[in-house]
């Protein structure tokens, strides 16, 4: 599996390839999930090249967590199940909600261009909206693929403080990939930009506004936003960078190069409680749960902060995953919210396909 930046594709790609076994279990009559065939599926991930994994899942009457590996390379502990773990690019999600709160509040225009916000800060501010931003259609490039996040370089920026005007620096100094609203691609550069809007119009830290409006009405006490915080809280498990040999445990980084697009961190608990809480409509309108959502033919399902992931067995999940050196993570949960999967890997020196995704989600989603 490949991590770039802060989104691991390799895990969105695993929801998005169930095929055979998909299609094969629609049929069969189950009345609960399987938890031997969850805990073969995170065997599975742990042999093939993870350190440690560990998940939550919730459907079908029943709700338990699982693990596999350990918490570091060449250990015997096994994966905390309530440990904290860095989601990446989930922080977009919660970075979404703010932003379309304060829509609801008539506070911040979805069609309204970004340089109303912030003057200056885009060379193409006029013609790039806040929806465009939000669902990654503004042509803006990408700033971590500017970055030297291969094991060979990554060290050298490990523990380096980033500026979000610094990032978003990086990405204007290039040209647009495309004209705004006509493509999709997903970039990074946008959500240090939505960041930067909330803000503008908040007059305080972003950070505060997903506390003040997410963590603390939810009671999601085991999240936070680190900052130039290097450390991840206890209990958690190691993740290493890959491939590298000898092993490279970068569980220790500052994550400000990541900031409102990946710095974040929490637990599985966590993440289902918000996942819940935000597509029950209790942290939206009405109004704005359906903007959320609401995807176009050319965004390969990506809403405003969420995906929409239809499996070959007919069920369609919503969620985000996440990918930032040493983890790689997936919240997603039916509409209904009925049936759910938190999962975070810790990722190992050896680089692995980890094909047991698919194996879980299957068991979960897929009855």
């Amino acid at each position: 599996m490949t991590i770039r930046g802060m989104r691991s594709a390799g895990v969105l790609a695993a929801v998005m390839a169930l095929t055979v076994t998909g299609a094969a279990s629609a049929t069969a009559q189950v009345s609960g999930i399987d938890r031997g065939v969850v805990q073969a599926g995170l065997d599975k991930i742990a042999a093939d090249g993870a350190t440690g994994v560990q998940a939550r899942v919730t459907g079908r009457g029943e709700s338990f967590t699982a693990r596999g590996g350990v918490v570091e390379v060449g250990g015997h502990r096994p994966v905390p199940t309530n440990g904290h773990f860095r989601i990446g690019s989930i922080t977009k999600t919660f970075v979404s909600t703010v932003t379309l709160q304060l829509v609801g509040e008539g506070k911040v225009g979805l069609d309204t261009p970004v340089s109303t916000y912030l003057p200056g800060l885009l060379p193409d501010g006029d013609a790039i909206t806040v929806r465009h931003l939000l669902q990654h259609t503004s042509g803006l490039y990408n700033y971590t693929n500017a970055m030297p996040l291969d094991p060979a370089g990554f060290e050298t920026i490990r523990f380096k403080h980033y500026e979000p005007r610094e990032l978003v620096a990086m990405a204007t100094s290039r040209p647009l990939d495309f004209p705004p609203g006509t493509k999709w691609n997903y970039s990074n550069t946008n959500y240090i930009v939505i960041g930067l809007l909330i803000e503008q119009v908040t007059g305080a830290p972003y950070e505060q506004a997903v506390r003040d409006r997410i963590l603390r009405p939810l009671h999601l006490s085991h999240t936070s936003l680190p900052g130039d915080r290097v450390t991840v809280p206890h209990p958690h498990a190691h993740g290493y960078l890959q491939p590298t040999s000898p092993p490279v445990d970068v569980t220790a980084l500052n994550p400000s190069w990541g900031w409102a697009a990946g710095e974040m961190i929490s637990t599985t608990a966590d993440l289902d409680r918000f996942m819940s809480a935000l597509l029950q409509g209790k942290l939206l309108a009405p109004a704005q749960l359906a903007e959320l959502t609401k995807s176009l033919p050319f965004t390969q399902g990506y809403g405003l902060g969420i995906a929409e992931i239809p499996l070959p067995c007919g069920v369609t999940v919503y969620g985000h995953d996440g990918g930032i050196p040493g983890y790689a993570s997936v919240a997603v949960s039916t509409k209904d919210t009925k049936t759910r999967l938190e999962l975070s890997i810790t990722t190992g020196p050896v680089a692995g396909e980890f094909s047991g995704i698919g194996e879980v989600i299957d068991e979960v989603f897929c009855p």
